[in-house]
């Protein structure tokens, strides 16, 4: 049995035409797309199998796994299954559905003859300011100050016909690999003491060198303003160059191939179940073909840095899009398999409350690992904090469900919702 695809004004981005109207209201949570909640939910939930690494473990462990803790055993494995089933792909669905929003508010708005574009500006505004507010007071990693000034900057290209938008996300989306390829041909073919200088390098500028490495963790095992040191020169360098040179490329590039895979369908359930089931197929062999090589040529050479930034990591980079679109297929063939099942609605349920479920992962992860909590920072094993990611996903996901049995929206959508719309909204269920 198909779910239920009415259009609707999907609270995840912003956009549109302006046009004058009288009364700007949004749009009734009962007019979802169930499909698009439970993927926002499962990628909600998948994105914390890869955040964990950098609320727990120092940025180096990002980088290279091998630069600090153990990775034999059991950490070898949890690496193993995080890199090549979560690391990049869950981000990819997300930014997907961010792009999939700005297309649906944007429909939504100028059907009802509303300012959609005064409201996005607004709408995406307060999601700038509560980003900004998230990456400086609680983690560096937050990714909605990227998605702002994307949604930003991307709308014009909204009305684009798929194929059009197509070729441009993927053409943005190759950008920082072509740059990446370019500098590791030109390391390649540098003698052994030039690359012995650039991994140095990199190494020194990541923060490897043991004084950096204990001042990160002595940061983060004080309280909330000593963490400040550490947590504001890294997300200004984020949210600049960072963003400049890389972030707005992947992110952007993400988004407008989102906006693509909504206009022809594929998000919101409406191909065949026989194109899904290709997709599913296809998606995984290509991903995970890819992925996987990527993985034996760590292992081939010794794990050194500079040909893992340069070169290992674009197996995963590209793998990640294929994986991520057998992802959305099998959501979408679940969804038709079950539209009312334990699953289904439980993923629905984190989805449908994403924004907040997203900043609750922060203070939950933070209260664990930071000094003014548990300040288990830097102690526990990669094994450890699969584990940490259960317990959190068993407090989400029961809390989300019981949430929505009561009100219309996640605490953090109300007042955003609240913001964008300049009136207090209905927040009890009726």
């Amino acid at each position: 049995m198909p779910i239920e695809d009415r259009p609707q004004a999907d609270e995840s981005a912003v956009g549109a035409d302006q046009t004058p109207v009288v009364d700007p209201k949004p749009t009734d949570p009962s007019d979802r797309i169930r499909s698009l909640d439970a993927l926002r939910g499962f990628a909600l939930l998948g994105i914390l199998v890869i955040n964990i690494w950098l609320f727990a473990l120092p940025m180096v462990s990002w980088l290279n796994p091998t630069l600090f803790g153990d990775l034999s055993g059991g950490n070898y494995a949890a690496w193993f299954v995080s890199h090549v089933f979560f690391e990049q792909k869950f981000v990819t669905l997300f930014t997907f559905l961010f792009g999939a929003g700005i297309v649906l508010f944007t429909d939504s708005k100028k059907k009802k003859g509303q300012p959609a574009r005064r409201l996005h500006v607004r709408r995406t505004f307060w999601l700038l300011v509560i980003g900004l507010g998230h990456a400086y007071l609680l983690w560096y990693g937050d990714v909605l100050v990227a998605y702002a000034v994307c949604g930003f900057i991307l709308l014009f290209v909204r009305n684009w016909r798929p194929k059009r938008l197509l070729v441009l996300g993927l053409v943005m989306f190759a950008l920082p690999s072509v740059l990446y390829v370019s500098s590791g041909i030109g390391y390649i073919m540098a003698d052994a003491g030039t690359q012995a200088s650039i991994e140095a390098q990199i190494l020194a500028g990541s923060g490897v060198d043991q004084g950096s490495v204990d001042a990160e963790i002595d940061a983060y095992r004080g309280g909330w303003l000593e963490q400040m040191d550490h947590r504001v020169p890294t997300a200004v360098a984020l949210q600049t160059t960072g963003f400049i040179l890389e972030g707005f490329w992947i992110y952007g590039g993400l988004i407008v191939v989102g906006m693509a895979l909504y206009k022809s369908g594929v998000l919101s359930n409406r191909r065949s179940t026989r194109f899904y089931r290709r997709l599913f197929a296809g998606g995984s062999i290509t991903g995970l073909t890819l992925i996987l090589s990527g993985v034996w040529y760590r292992e081939v050479v010794g794990w050194e840095t500079a040909r893992i930034l340069l070169f290992a990591r674009q197996f995963n980079y590209w793998g990640s899009l294929p994986l991520a679109l057998a992802y959305v297929s099998g959501v979408m063939l679940l969804c038709r398999a079950a539209p009312e099942g334990y699953v289904t609605t439980a993923l629905s349920a984190v989805g449908r409350t994403a924004f907040s479920n997203y900043l609750l992962q922060t203070v939950l992860a933070t209260t664990i690992f930071y000094g003014h909590g548990l300040g288990l920072f830097a102690t526990l094993s990669r094994a450890e904090l699969l584990g940490v990611v259960v317990v959190i996903w068993a407090i989400q996901i029961p809390l989300s469900v019981a949430w929505l049995t009561r009100f219309r929206f996640g605490p953090i959508e109300w007042i955003w919702r609240t913001l964008t719309y300049g009136e207090r909204q209905p927040m009890s269920v009726e």
